[in-house]
C-alpha cells in the first residue's frame, strides 16, 4: 500500500498502467481529483471547505476501462469505494429520497473496511491474551496463600508453578500441545430467525438494523455451554474474541465516518439513461426527477444514517455512461455543472487487445496460467496466438455490439473449453496456444454472423 505522500499524479498514473491499458486522459482526470484532495487537507482550515471535489463524467463504450479506473482508484487510497447504477432509481414505486442508499451503503462498506483494518492491528495484542487464556486452561491458575499457610511454602510452591508454566509456555510456542484437547465455555445463541420486509420504498427508508436489534434479543437469552477444541483451534478462536474487545465500535464508526466524508468514492454508473432527450414524455419526466433527486447528494448534503449524518461536500462523485442515445448536455444543467471534467474514453482497438491479454498484473492469459497450474498443467501462448485473439475480439466487436475487453472473456472461454472441461487427465502436460489453433476454433465462429451472435 502507497503512502498518501507518494500518491503524485504521474505515480498514480503509473500505477493505473498495470492494469488498464490506454486512456489516459481519463487516468490523468482521475490522478488529478485524488492529489486535490489531498492537497485540500493541508489547506487553512477555514478554506478547506470551499474547496469543492473535481467530479468526473467518464463517456465511452462499456468494457474500456471506466468502472475499473475508479475502482483501481480506491484501492490506491484506501479509500471506499461504491458502484451503483443510476438506472435503478428509476424502477417502479422508486421514491426520491432513495439515492441516500448510495451514502448509507458506502458508510457500510466503510465501518466494515475500518473494523478489518483494525482488528488487524490488535492481533499481536490479542494473541497474547489468548495464549494466556489457553495456558490457564492447560495448567490451573495458582491458589492465593491460605491463612496456616507459611510464607516459605508459599514461595516454594510458587517457584513450582512458575516452573511448570513456564514448560507449558515453551511447549505451546512451538506447538506441541496444539492435539491436546481442551474444554471451553462458548455462548449458545439461538439461531436467528429470517424476516423478510416488503415495502414499495426499500428498506433504505427505514433504515433499522434488524440483525443487531434480533441479536441483541439472542443474546439476553443465550446459555454457556461446554465445546471441546484443540489447542490450535482454542488459541484461534479466544484470539478472535479478544480482538473484537480490544476494537471500540465507537472509533470504528467515527473513523469511518471520517473517511466516507474525505476520501469516499462513489461510481454511478449508466447515467446516460437518466439523461432526457424528450422533454415531452412521461418516462423523461421521471428521469428528470431522479437527476434532481441526484443533484443534492452530489452538491453536498446531509445524509441521515443508522451511524449518525454523512456529509456529502467532499465526497468524490465519478459518474459513467456511453452516451449513444443521450448527451451529456441532456442531463439537467445544475447537474452538469456538479460535474465539471469530462473525459471520452477511446474503443479498444486489436493493438489494445494485445497489450491487454499480456501487459496487466492481471491480464486474462496470466489468470488462464495460474488455472491451469492449478491441475499440474503448464500453459503458454505464443505470439502469433495473442494477435490473432487480440483481433478477432476487435472484428466481433465491430460486427455486434461493442462490449469492449468483455469479448476477450468469451472468445479465451471459447478457446479454453475443452480443456477446462476434459482436466484433470494424463492426456495433457503441457499445453501451447498457437496461431493455428486460434484459427481453428474462433474464425468460424467470428465469421459466421448468425453463430457468433449465439456463442460470443
Amino acid at each position: 500500500m502507497l503512502d498518501h505522500n507518494e500518491l503524485t499524479p504521474k505515480r498514480i498514473v503509473k500505477e493505473l498502467d498495470k492494469y488498464i491499458v490506454g486512456q489516459d486522459e481519463a487516468k490523468k482526470a482521475v490522478a488529478i481529483a485524488l492529489r486535490n484532495r489531498w492537497r485540500r487537507q493541508r489547506v487553512e482550515p477555514e478554506l478547506q471547505n470551499e474547496i469543492v471535489p473535481n467530479n468526473i463524467i467518464m463517456i465511452g463504450p462499456t468494457g474500456v476501462g471506466k468502472t475499473e479506473i475508479a475502482r483501481r482508484l480506491s484501492k490506491l487510497a484506501n479509500a471506499p469505494f461504491i458502484k451503483v447504477e443510476a438506472s435503478k432509481f428509476t424502477e417502479v414505486g422508486y421514491v426520491g429520497r432513495d439515492v441516500e442508499s448510495m451514502v448509507r451503503e458506502l458508510m457500510a462498506l466503510a465501518i466494515n473496511q475500518v473494523n478489518e483494518q483494525m482488528l488487524e492491528e490488535v492481533q499481536i495484542d490479542a494473541h497474547k491474551k489468548a495464549r494466556e487464556i489457553v495456558l490457564d486452561k492447560l495448567i490451573t491458575p495458582i491458589a492465593p496463600k491460605i491463612s496456616d499457610e507459611s510464607e516459605e511454602d508459599y514461595q516454594e510452591r510458587l517457584e513450582r508453578y512458575n516452573r511448570s508454566r513456564s514448560k507449558m509456555e515453551t511447549m505451546l510456542d512451538e506447538g506441541k500441545l496444539d492435539q491436546r484437547q481442551i474444554d471451553v465455555e462458548v455462548k449458545d445463541v439461538p439461531k436467528k430467525p429470517q424476516i423478510e420486509v416488503f415495502s414499495n420504498t426499500g428498506m433504505d427508508m427505514i433504515d433499522l438494523d434488524l440483525q443487531d436489534m434480533l441479536g441483541n434479543l439472542m443474546n439476553k437469552g443465550s446459555k454457556q455451554k461446554k465445546k471441546t477444541f484443540f489447542v490450535k483451534e482454542a488459541l484461534n478462536y479466544f484470539q478472535d474474541i479478544e480482538a473484537q474487545r480490544l476494537v471500540k465500535k465507537e472509533l470504528v464508526v467515527e473513523k469511518a465516518k471520517d473517511l466516507v466524508e474525505n476520501q469516499g468514492i462513489i461510481f454511478i454508473d449508466e447515467i446516460d439513461k437518466i439523461a432526457s432527450t424528450d422533454k415531452k414524455s412521461s418516462a423523461d419526466v421521471s428521469r428528470s426527477g431522479v437527476q434532481r433527486d441526484l443533484l443534492p447528494i452530489v452538491e453536498g448534503s446531509n445524509v441521515p444514517t443508522k451511524h449518525g449524518i454523512i456529509k456529502t461536500d467532499h465526497i468524490l462523485f465519478i459518474a459513467a455512461g456511453a452516451f449513444h442515445v443521450a448527451k451529456p448536455s441532456d442531463l439537467i444543467p445544475e447537474l452538469q455543472g456538479r460535474f465539471p471534467i469530462r473525459v471520452e474514453l477511446n474503443s479498444l482497438t486489436a493493438q489494445d487487445f494485445e497489450k491487454i491479454l499480456t501487459y496487466p498484473e492481471n491480464s486474462l492469459t496470466k489468470q488462464y496460467i495460474a488455472l491451469f497450474k492449478t491441475e499440474k498443467v503448464n500453459l503458454s501462448f505464443t505470439k502469433e496466438a495473442i494477435k490473432r485473439i487480440a483481433y478477432y475480439a476487435f472484428k466481433a466487436n465491430e460486427k455486434m455490439e461493442d462490449i469492449g475487453a468483455r469479448r476477450l472473456h468469451t472468445i479465451l472461454n471459447k478457446l479454453m473449453e475443452t480443456y477446462l472441461f476434459e482436466m484433470p487427465t494424463s492426456k495433457y502436460k503441457n499445453v501451447k496456444i498457437d496461431e493455428d489453433l486460434v484459427n481453428s476454433v474462433i474464425s468460424n465462429v467470428v465469421e459466421n454472423e448468425d453463430l457468433s451472435r449465439y456463442i460470443l
